[in-house]
Order: C-alpha cells, then structure tokens, then sequence
C-alpha cells in the first residue's frame, strides 16, 4: 500500500507535528505499508526522518503552509500527482490555520479525497462542539462563538463524508453520531507514541523538576503552575525547579516571554524553549511530576501519554476530556481545581512529599501506556483501510468486513 499522510511534521510549530511523527514513524514499520507520501507544511530546516529501525520508503512533499489561501489546491495537486492508495488526516479545526478561510478550505480535503475515491481516514483529534472557544484562544466575543460553531457544524459535515472518521474518545463518537446521524464513526485510541523499557522510577540528584510540556498561552498556563511551586517552597524546604517545556501556542504567540518577564524573580526557573524529538526522553525522564496547567482541553493528550511512557506521576485539572481520557485508558494522578492555586499546589506536594505515591502512579500509568503502543493503532488504522477497499469493492461477505473492523463500525 502507498499511504499518504497529511499532517504537519517537525521541526514544524504546527499543532499535531509531534503526532504526525510518530505516526510515520510507527505506519513505516508495517509490512503492508510499501511507501509513505508525507504531505506536510513547509518548513525551515531538515524533516526528522532519522529512524533507528529500517522501514519502508518516505517520499517527503512539504507542499502547504499554516494560514495560507492556497493548500487546498497544493495539497490536491500532491495527491493527484503521487496517486496514493490510501489517505490518512492528521486532523484538528485549526490545521491549516487560525484564520477562518484558510483554516475552513483545508477542511475540504477530506470531501475532495472521497470524491476521487481514494480511500480516505480522517483522524479528528477535537470537535468543536467540545472546545471552549475563549480558553481556546479563538475568540471571548460572543456573536463570533454562535458563527464559529455554526461553521464548525458546517465543516464537520465535510470531514464526515471521509470513509472513516476516527475519534479518540469515546464521547465524541456519541456527540458525532447524535448529532450528525453519522454512521462512520470509529473509536481509536490515542495511543502512546514510545513504550521504552520500565524505568526504575528514580530520580536524578539535585532539585525535584516539576514540569509542564506543550504549547502555551491560550488554554495552558504556566501562571498558576509558577505560583503553586512558590507556595510550596514557603512550606517545605525541599528544593523544587520548574520547567516549562515547550513554545508559544501559535494563537498566543509572545506569551511565554512575558512570563520570563513576569516571573524573572523566581528561583529555579527554566525556559526550554522547543523540545526536539531526541531531547523529549530526558525532559521526562528527570522530571519528578509532570503538571497539566489547563483551564479546559480541547481533546486527548498527547503528554499524557508520553508522562506515561517513561512512567511519571501526573498532576491534572478534574475536567472535561483528561478526565474522561484517565478512566477509559486506566491513568491516575492527583486531581487540581484549575481555578485554584492552592489545590494545585497540595496536589504537587502530595506527590513530592510521598516517594512511594509517585513511584505507584509512575508504574500505574507505565502500564497504561504499554497496553496502548502506537504499533497497535496504526495497525488498526490499516485494518480499517482494508474494511473499506472490501467496501469499495462491493464484496458480498460480511463476515470478512467484520474481521478487518477492530471495534464496532457500520461502514
């Protein structure tokens, strides 16, 4: 099979470039897969495409770029040039861009695959019925909330018309089907991006890293983290450094250097900057506690799972998709008020002042992680790609579709 993948790729800034890797990463080790076409955005610098494990062929085509009016018809163009056998969206609403149109006509890709009759997935990591459009960073005005869900209805009518439309929780199959009467709908994990070996859950010498990972400024905030720490160094002596890993989320672009600015009396503080993909098992690794800083989510969390890869305790706010995501995966950590920096604060010290609690969490969301590698879900993604060729061929056995179709899907 030549699968094309449509996704930003590092070292783009994109949001889901971390996924789009590992997604090549993983689907290049399938023996059913001959060659990827990566169709991504264009960037400055080398694609990461060092792999220690010999895969299929990658054929690169950085053909669109965030915000542009005209990656409808590059990517098109790409798609109709290469000829792939199969396509795969790495998908959220603001892929292509956080301006209306662009944002909207990259959407239509989906559509466009299936009116070519190429076999189309489109992953949709959010829905927009589920995402806090202030939070966000999209928009407070009220008026401009009623137009955008009313063009994100709009819009996910299209992504509907792919073959498949895959979620990550199970929440949103409900909404989709309910609301869109949608009989495409097909739940698939998340799935962890590296399963290394079980760690020994010990920490290096020196100062408890307490950190957050990701794209700040709209509904992650590194504030309320900053202020919990302090407010534990005043009770407890044991020495604490925080690290924020990550970048500016591309609607909040700035924010990060105005909390150096605002915070550069704070001790033991450390900006990372972009976390490369070889730098990502340290950052972890030394960390004590992983923190979630949100004041909403806006799907499932890809640092969730990676805390839980290289075995980290968690601190997490009590809401929306994280909390979902932790009962139906099997995660634990200590909960938080996301309004409340005191209970972010007891939340951190429980796992601080407690070696055994953490290690315990540490192991329980190891175990999580493993039960779900991106090995898995890439092979189901191929199952569900071989349900629809036999759909497409209009083969009468229903017991065969039924053998290819990991979880229950009327297709």
């Amino acid at each position: 099979m030549k699968l094309a993948i449509v996704t930003a790729y590092p070292p783009s800034k994109v949001t889901l470039t971390e996924y789009g890797y590992h997604l090549v990463k993983h689907f290049r080790l399938q023996k059913e897969v001959s060659e990827i076409v990566l169709i991504t955005d264009i960037t400055e610098g080398e694609k990461d495409l060092i792999f220690e494990e010999v895969g299929c062929k990658i054929t690169v085509k950085s053909c669109w770029s965030f915000n542009s009016y005209t990656n409808l018809f590059r990517i098109n163009k790409v798609i109709s040039e290469t000829r792939p056998d199969a396509v795969l969206f790495n998908l959220q609403f603001l892929k292509f861009g956080d301006k209306k149109i662009p944002a909207a006509l990259g959407l239509l890709l989906p559509m466009i695959c299936k009116l070519k009759k190429i076999p189309t997935i489109s992953l949709l990591h959010n829905i927009l019925e589920q995402v806090d459009l202030d939070n966000a960073g999209i928009t407070k005005n009220k008026l401009l909330q009623k137009a955008y869900n009313f063009i994100g209805t709009t819009l996910t009518k299209f992504i509907l018309t792919s073959d498949i439309v895959a979620v990550t929780i199970s929440k949103y199959v409900t909404i989709l089907e309910e609301k869109y009467k949608a009989k495409n709908i097909a739940l698939v994990p998340h799935g962890s991006f590296e399963t290394p070996p079980e760690p020994d859950y010990s920490l290096p010498i020196g100062p408890r890293q307490v950190m957050a990972f990701g794209k700040f400024g709209t509904y992650k905030k590194v504030e309320i983290l900053i202020e919990a720490v302090e407010q534990i160094r005043k009770r407890n002596r044991e020495p604490i450094e925080i690290v924020i890993a990550g970048t500016d989320s591309p609607n909040t672009p700035g924010y990060l250097e105005a909390m150096k600015t605002k915070y550069s009396h704070v001790e033991n503080l450390r900006f990372t900057g972009y976390v490369a993909e070889e730098d990502v098992p340290k950052i972890f690794g030394d960390s004590a506690v992983v923190v979630f800083p949100y004041t909403s989510t806006t799907g499932s969390s890809g640092v969730l799972h990676q805390a839980g890869s290289y075995g980290k305790a968690v601190a997490l706010p009590d809401l929306g998709d994280l909390s979902v995501l932790v009962k139906e995966e099997g995660y634990r950590g200590e909960f938080f008020n996301p309004k409340n920096t005191t209970s972010l604060a007891n939340a951190i010290e429980t796992i601080l002042t407690n070696d055994g609690y953490r290690r315990q969490l540490g192991k329980t969301n190891y175990d999580a992680a493993c039960s779900l590698p991106m090995s898995a879900i890439t092979q189901m993604y191929l199952d569900f790609f071989k349900a629809i060729k036999i759909k497409k061929s209009k083969t009468p056995s229903t017991e065969i579709l039924s053998k290819q179709i990991p979880v229950e899907l009327e297709v």
